[in-house]
């Protein structure tokens, strides 16, 4: 055999060898996350269990995994679930908590032992402005008289909303500061998800509510609940509800949801799920679920994330003191 085809079949062989082994590694990384699961430390309904579900609809639609598997463990803002995904889910390469600033405040409001700096942060996904809502049958026709009613006697009005120390919380702590009123002395019912927080809004069992917009925003077009304001700097698009600020008010707050990976990944591990993440958030499937949802997207992975995580604990233990709620 002539020395140019001998070397020319080597060559062929050593390609061939490296393609064979790059499409293993490419499905060794891939069946990693064949079989993604989910877990959400809420109740079925809120705000994290939507995420975890629009983004189970859009990774099974657009193909990028085989199958996704979600888990639901409810329970004081998280503070329930994480400890059990930091240690029974420690390790698994396919597996992605949903949280966000509302757990940062649960678990500093709780004092939980277990806290984000226990998992691995994937990438922040979405974030979403505050409303305030009242039952369609409340007296409270607009936001002056329920405050009104608030400064009047604060006891006497009770806010319905997520976990203690979380988002609906700290939003109720700011409006009452900003009021006058003692932070403290706010009746603020926690409920474990958006669902019971919505049935007793609907029931009349509570004075108003307060979540993300896309909670709310069903019943508010069909008319069984009003929205009074929403705690964003302007007035939003496709939203007609006039903000705290323009109703004298000086009070915005912008809530934010992400995901996470349990400790003890390798970073290849960590690399392939942030990648998935990235490529989700690039499909015309999951920008269609924001704007069906009225969410932002505000995509930041990997490690700037983790970072942003770390100065939101700082950020959020700060103003948890202020109010009083720490």
């Amino acid at each position: 055999m002539p020395g140019w085809t001998r070397r020319a079949t080597a060559a062929g062989a050593l390609a061939t060898l490296g393609l064979v082994a790059t499409g293993l590694r490419s499905r060794t990384a891939q069946a990693a996350i064949d079989q993604l699961q989910l877990f959400v430390p809420a109740a079925p309904g809120g705000g994290w269990d939507q995420t975890a579900r629009t983004m189970e609809a859009v990774l099974r639609v657009t193909g990028m995994v085989k199958g996704v598997q979600i888990t639901n463990v409810p329970g004081a803002g998280g503070t329930v679930g994480l400890p059990q995904f930091v240690n029974q889910w420690k390790g698994r390469p396919n597996a992605l908590m949903v949280g966000g600033m509302v757990m940062v405040g649960a678990v500093i409001a709780n004092k939980a032992p277990v806290g984000l700096q226990a998992t691995t942060p994937i990438a922040r996904l979405t974030g979403e402005f505050e409303v305030i809502v009242v039952p369609a049958a409340s007296p409270h026709q607009n936001l002056e008289s329920l405050i009104a009613a608030f400064e009047a006697n604060p006891g006497s009005v009770s806010w319905a909303g997520g976990s203690a120390g979380g988002t609906d919380h700290i939003l109720v702590g700011m409006i009452a500061k900003a009021v006058g009123v003692d932070p403290e002395a706010a009746a603020y019912v926690a409920f474990a998800g958006g669902g019971a927080a919505q049935a007793a809004i609907l029931g009349n069992q509570v004075t108003a509510g307060v979540s993300g917009w896309g909670e709310f925003a069903e019943q508010v077009k069909a008319g069984k609940m009003r929205a009074l304001a929403i705690s964003a700097d302007k007035r939003q698009p496709g939203i007609d509800v006039p903000t705290l600020k323009e109703q004298g008010i000086d009070v915005e707050l912008f809530n934010w949801r992400g995901v996470f990976a349990p400790p003890g990944l390798k970073p290849e591990q960590v690399k392939a799920l942030v990648s998935l993440v990235e490529t989700m958030a690039a499909r015309d499937a999951w920008k269609a679920e924001l704007a069906k949802r009225y969410w932002t997207g505000i995509l930041l992975t990997g490690e700037p994330f983790a970072k942003f995580v770390a100065e939101e604990i700082v950020r959020i233990e700060g103003i948890l003191a202020s109010l009083g709620l720490a």
